[in-house]
């Protein structure tokens, strides 16, 4: 099996990231967002938002940035066909790696069930 985060597992463009923003569903927590939608592709993608005026710091967002994509590559393959973007929040920067990933687990968990309607 393949980990890689390569090209085609981001959003890459505007568009992508409005067709995400128009219809999602959302699963949030007081650090971060994420947003689905299904895409037509045999794999889910990932964008990251991570504005600065909520993590003021080019380190804290890099950080942010790291470990989303981290714990993206390493669930690919049990995350259903949708396109996800991850928005930060101020308070991620007080989370610990540890409770960061147990959260974002969380989330692709809730994210990836079948959707109601």
């Amino acid at each position: 099996m393949n980990y890689d985060f390569s090209r085609e597992l981001r959003l890459l463009t505007p568009e992508d990231y409005k067709f995400v923003f128009k219809q999602a569903h959302r699963a949030g927590s007081p650090h971060f967002t994420i947003l689905a939608r299904k895409n037509s592709l045999s794999h889910p993608r990932l964008g990251l938002a991570v504005p600065k005026k909520q993590i003021k710091t080019a380190v804290g967002r890099n950080k942010f940035k790291r470990i989303v994509r981290e714990s993206f590559r390493n669930k690919q393959h049990s995350l259903p066909a949708k396109d996800f973007v991850v928005i930060a929040k101020k308070s991620a920067q007080e989370l610990s790696n540890e409770d960061f990933n147990k959260l974002l687990d969380k989330l692709w968990h809730r994210l990836s069930r079948p959707s109601r309607g």
